[in-house]
């Protein structure tokens, strides 16, 4: 369809007043009113695949997160295309690649004045929101209306800034923020225009602090160890150079909330302070509650005395109840969301989306955050709710590139295309694709920086894996993920895969190649 035909339709659509003639059985002709369809878009901040039970049974039940996956489509290789918050995000607002939106680390600042897709929503007679999370440092551009948390948002008692005002809210982060939403959905919007609502939780980002109610959760659960959780990282050089690891960087009292009273407890990762900090900020209410839960978890810790191994597993299983218990929050508030859109008759008509920003370690390898190529940090759940759409499972390999494009075409919008990323609608409407992507290109950039992974590029297909370590050290590895899974052992250099390697820096080149990344001019093997 022509674009400008397309944007005029979308435009007579906003006021709801197209109909479609329908013949009836008794041969007589009526109108139906037909409305573009709305985009409620929910993504947290480093939730892990492994913690949701529509993919992994291991850890937690997520009944309202797994109700989209059931009533829709769950993608079973959605992946990043740079496992960090802020380049992610960043990724996904303009469908392209770190090197050409501009926004390739934390420590920079994107440039709100370029292409993104909420924009040409807007354009075409979209009402856009973005609630909650943002962490781009400047201010949102696209949005009719925003209210975010400042930088990485506080868990208790954040502070906002709604459409360029900065206002405090007492509660819980993740109660605040559906509440927003669903403010905005209820009273704020125009209800004649389709609307794009941006649902973006600070959670469960570190610390993992969870909600009063939630505090004594799970108390009863023992959390089953990764297999590879003592990993010695043999074969693997940047591996072995990282710095978060849980038995070696996950602070006591920052991460794991051992702030005593009687200052006893103390760090050497610097976070120490941070940590209390935190806990002086809760109000009188709140801080009882969290004395009644963790003061006698910090008295016995500190009568064990605990070392070593017996050291190391008790901070697993401390950060992993916690972690639970910031999931089990979202999951609730899922639902809130889910509840207002069926009560107000709009769950026919939205395209529900649920994902994180990057996917996180759960003790595998011994480590928690992200950041890495490898497929803990690199995958992330993605589940699509999409009226009339496809139910069921959907294999083919997707990157947060395609999430504009995506919603782009649902809208009937033109796809622009500088954009990076493919729209992966026809999937969801169950279409065969015979031409779908069969690899994945992945840039990593923030070192020297916290976590010291060093910069990497690297390839995916649906059987291998191959990445390159620059910067201030050259490695590569080459991963089979059939015989591999848990990229333990890296090949690369041995023999019998000279043939796959080359075929793999092929792909690869051609990948940066397609989407001009210039690191291809300053490394090449």
């Amino acid at each position: 369809m022509n674009p400008k035909l397309t944007s005029t339709l979308l435009l007579s659509l906003t006021g709801a007043t197209a109909v479609a003639s329908l013949a009836s059985c008794k041969g007589k002709k009526e109108t139906v009113e037909k409305k573009p369809m709305n985009i409620v878009y929910i993504m947290c901040d480093d939730h892990s695949f492994q913690t949701i039970s529509a993919y992994d049974q291991r850890y937690i039940q997520t009944p309202n997160i797994d109700r989209i996956a059931n009533e829709g489509a769950r993608f079973t290789n959605s992946f990043v295309a740079n496992s960090l918050s802020g380049p992610s995000r960043a990724c996904m607002l303009t469908g392209k690649h770190s090197h050409a939106n501009g926004f390739t680390d934390n420590t920079t600042t994107f440039d709100g004045s370029q292409q993104t897709f909420p924009k040409l929503l807007q354009a075409n007679g979209y009402q856009t929101a973005m609630i909650g999370k943002w962490h781009l440092v400047s201010e949102p551009t696209g949005f009719d209306y925003w209210d975010i948390l400042i930088g990485q948002g506080d868990y208790y008692n954040p502070k906002f800034i709604k459409n360029g005002e900065r206002v405090q809210r007492e509660g819980y982060a993740t109660n605040i923020v559906t509440d927003l939403a669903v403010n905005w959905m209820d009273s704020i919007r125009n209800k004649e225009k389709p609307f794009c609502l941006f649902v973006h939780h600070k959670a469960p980002h570190r610390t993992w602090m969870p909600d009063l109610c939630d505090l004594d959760l799970y108390d009863d659960v023992t959390y089953p160890m990764p297999e590879n959780f003592y990993d010695k990282y043999e074969g693997r050089i940047p591996a072995s150079k990282q710095e978060m690891s849980i038995i070696k960087d996950m602070d006591l009292v920052y991460d794991l909330k051992m702030a005593d009273k009687e200052n006893e407890i103390h760090t050497n990762t610097g976070l120490e302070q941070a940590g209390r900090h935190m806990y002086n900020q809760l109000n009188p209410e709140q801080k009882a509650a969290w004395d009644k839960h963790y003061d006698p978890i910090i008295a016995k810790f500190k009568k064990d005395k605990l070392s070593g191994k017996a050291l190391a597993e008790w901070k697993y299983q401390q950060y992993m109840h916690d972690y639970m218990r910031v999931i089990h929050s979202i999951d609730r508030n899922v639902g809130r969301l889910l509840k207002y859109l069926e009560e107000n008759d709009l769950l026919e008509n939205t395209m529900i989306v649920y994902t994180s920003d990057q996917g996180f370690y759960m003790g595998e390898h011994g480590w928690f955050d992200k950041r890495f190529m490898y497929e803990e940090s690199f995958r992330t759940p993605l589940l699509v709710r999409l009226p009339g759409g496809k139910k069921g499972d959907i294999p083919q390999m997707v990157q947060n590139i395609d999430y504009g494009p995506t919603i782009l075409d649902l809208a009937g919008v033109e796809v622009p295309s500088d954009m990076h990323g493919t729209s992966f609608l026809p999937l969801l409407k169950g279409e065969e694709v015979p031409e779908w992507r069969k690899s994945l290109y992945y840039h990593f950039y923030e070192y020297p920086a916290e976590h010291a992974v060093r910069r990497h590029y690297g390839v995916r297909t649906e059987r291998y894996k191959l990445i390159h370590f620059y910067n201030d050290i050259d490695c590569w590895e080459l991963y089979d993920l059939q015989e591999d899974p848990q990229e333990m052992d890296n090949i690369y250099g041995k023999p019998g895969t000279e043939e796959l390697t080359k075929e793999l820096k092929a792909e690869l080149l051609k990948l940066q190649v397609q989407y001009d990344d210039p690191i291809r001019n300053i490394y090449k093997d």
